[in-house]
């Protein structure tokens, strides 16, 4: 295949296969990945705002300074929320996000791509990584962040893929395995599973000798991201304690670690912590987030096979029992997932026209989360479709009482459903 053939197919995909998402990420690996940029940039039919990160960026206001500084000559009003607050000395960081959110927001009001170009430049910053994950998770509908980077970026991508926000994209086709690049094969087998109260085997033997729960959460800590530094794991699990302590506690925490599946489990390579490269690892959360990959995919035929294999993988909630605020978004991430599916196998039912068992599945997702309301929905408009409209006004009721319970009421398309309904 020639070269402009391969380039257009990267192209075609691209249009094709990331408009749902909030963030693109062009893989390391991708071979056409600064040709793509460029045609992005080219093309008259997309509104492209374009920032190459520097060598100064190594912290939230020192990127706030540069990237403010260049999309000013792109769009001259750009940086006007985030200079009444003076960026440069503003010590809140809620403040800072909410402002450059704004200044986002007010670039274009129709779509538009935000390029970060040269990303792998801000490896090294803790809080602009940071930063950047709030910033990916506040985007305006209208603005799709595209990043392009040589190295993979230390955010959490299985994460931001379950919750549909984002995308890994290489070349012509979607990541949808081994996100990470871990190894699939070794004398060392690790299997991993974290939905449900979370435990590990090696070599089919499953580890008990954890001498207490920090070891073995501090490992699946590690499992959340390509990379992790010292201090995002330090301010993960030990916020109060001052750095020595912390480090002193981290160490402690490693080596008991290393000893419970007795060798060492996590690597320091240039300032990163990574789990052992060495190790074959099969993590349950690869698997379930890649089920979620093909089931949007639009070129599967099987979609109720995919979509019941997503649902068969989620085993409970991520670490279950555990409440550190880690874990607690994590939770939720993969929750989205799993509600997805459900909410997605239940709509094939109903094409099927097997309307008990799409019933059956939506109900299952409100035991999982029952204050997502586009679930609640689906199980009124199906009351209603069944001929059961005191069960659709009982559901209306009690999603009622919950929200009271959160100083909430139904959102206006709910109260107009169920007013619809009744009527």
């Amino acid at each position: 295949m020639e070269l402009d053939s391969l380039i257009g197919a990267s192209y075609q995909a691209f249009q094709q296969r990331t408009p749902d998402a909030r963030v693109v990420l062009l893989h390391p690996y991708s071979r056409y990945r600064s040709v793509l940029v460029a045609q992005l940039m080219n093309d008259p039919d997309i509104q492209v705002f374009y920032y190459a990160m520097g060598p100064d960026d190594v912290n939230v206001r020192s990127f706030l300074s540069g990237i403010t500084h260049d999309l000013a000559n792109q769009y001259p009003t750009f940086g006007r929320y985030l200079n009444q607050i003076h960026f440069e000395v503003q010590e809140d960081e809620a403040a800072l996000l909410d402002a450059f959110v704004a200044d986002v927001q007010s670039l274009s009001d129709r779509p538009f791509l935000l390029i970060l170009d040269e990303y792998d430049r801000t490896d090294s910053a803790d809080d602009l990584q940071a930063f950047v994950e709030q910033v990916i998770l506040r985007l305006p509908e209208t603005c799709q962040l595209v990043i392009n980077s040589r190295t993979l970026p230390r955010l959490p991508w299985v994460s931001l893929i379950a919750q549909k926000k984002a995308v890994i994209l290489q070349d012509d086709h979607l990541i949808s395995s081994d996100f990470y690049g871990m190894r699939v094969d070794g004398k060392t087998r690790l299997e991993v599973f974290g939905l449900g109260p979370g435990y590990v085997l090696l070599n089919d033997e499953q580890i008990e000798t954890w001498e207490g729960h920090l070891p073995r959460l501090l490992f699946f800590f590690a499992l959340d991201r390509p990379v992790v530094t010292r201090s995002e794991i330090c301010q993960a699990f030990w916020p109060d304690l001052d750095n020595d302590q912390a480090v002193n506690v981290f160490h402690v925490t490693k080596r008991r670690l290393h000893k419970a599946l007795d060798f060492d489990v996590l690597v320091h390579e240039g300032g990163y912590y990574r789990v052992n490269p060495e190790v074959s690892i099969y993590y349950d959360i690869m698997e379930f987030v890649g089920a979620l990959v093909e089931g949007r995919s639009p070129e599967t035929e099987d979609k109720a096979a995919v979509w019941q294999r997503t649902i068969d993988l989620y085993r409970g909630p991520f670490l279950q029992g555990h409440s550190d605020e880690w874990i607690l978004q994590r939770r939720l991430d993969y929750q989205a997932g799993y509600l997805e599916a459900l909410s997605e196998m239940a709509r094939i039912r109903l094409d099927e026209g097997r309307q008990e068992q799409a019933l059956g599945l939506l109900l299952r997702a409100v035991a999982e989360n029952d204050r997502y309301e586009p679930i609640h929905r689906q199980i009124m408009q199906l009351y209603a479709d069944l001929g059961r409209r005191s069960e659709a006004a009982a559901h209306y009721q009690k999603l009622v009482d919950k929200l009271k319970g959160d100083n909430r009421e139904p959102e206006a398309s709910t109260q107009k459903l169920y007013a619809s309904i009744m009527s």
